[in-house]
């Protein structure tokens, strides 16, 4: 089975994350020697401060700077890390961001109390768009007073559920987000990786946390829903 990153920013010059070709393959060799064997390259894409066709473009152009060095990395697929936005159900262009070659969205949740029509906005995506939802780094919307309630109801739905590998490593919040990949509220890990000198990648870590904490059925079961997970998506022309 693979060992997937389903959250990094890699990609130079197009976000906060890598600031060019050199720290990118930086970071991309570092994961390749942990086991890393695809990272999703998920840039932020902010619709406020974009163009879903310039945002394409730049993706495009930073992923080919990388390639072309045919360095020994990890495959990379294209994808891009969504901010909720009010009407993002209804925006023409979103099936544009999604992991490429798939129907699968890594979606931002808003930073603020949520509402019931966050909820609904999420819950048309999947049903009336026929997308299938990851929630980015679940663990960053636990903390935020009044919204527990609204979690409980976005884990009601099928989504898939993605915690920062970082997180594992914090002793404030591991137990919770170890009870969570125990009782199947938790699916998947990224490291959402910016850099070699802050927020470096770091999948391997978590892993090992979750490992020491749960035993190697939980890396299987990881490895094997993350498989599956890009599998089942697939859009076939």
């Amino acid at each position: 089975m693979k060992i997937i990153d389903f959250h990094s920013h890699i990609l130079p010059g197009i976000d906060d994350g890598s600031r060019n070709v050199e720290t990118s393959l930086g970071m991309l060799a570092m994961c390749k020697e942990h086991g890393v064997d695809e990272m999703i390259a998920t840039p932020h894409f902010y619709a406020d401060a974009n163009r879903v066709e310039r945002f394409l473009e730049n993706r495009q152009r930073a992923y080919e700077s990388v390639m072309a060095q045919n360095a020994d990395i990890p495959h990379i697929l294209l994808g891009a890390e969504v901010a909720f936005f009010a009407g993002i159900s209804r925006a023409e262009k979103a099936d544009a961001l999604t992991i490429e070659g798939t129907d699968i969205m890594l979606l931002e949740m808003p930073f603020v109390t949520w509402s019931d029509s966050v909820v609904q906005e999420v819950r048309d995506l999947i049903e009336k768009r026929h997308f299938h939802i990851i929630l980015a780094h679940i663990e960053r919307f636990l903390k935020i007073p009044g919204n527990k309630p609204y979690v409980k109801q976005l884990l009601e739905l099928p989504v898939t559920v993605q915690v920062n590998a970082e997180t594992l490593l914090d002793f404030r919040q591991k137990g919770t987000l170890m009870k969570m990949f125990k009782k199947n509220e938790a699916h998947i890990l990224g490291s959402d990786c910016h850099g070699m000198h802050h927020r470096v990648p770091n999948l391997w870590l978590g892993r090992e946390a979750l490992e020491k904490k749960l035993g190697t059925e939980i890396l299987q079961r990881i490895d094997a829903y993350g498989e599956d997970l890009i599998d089942r998506h697939k859009i076939h022309n």
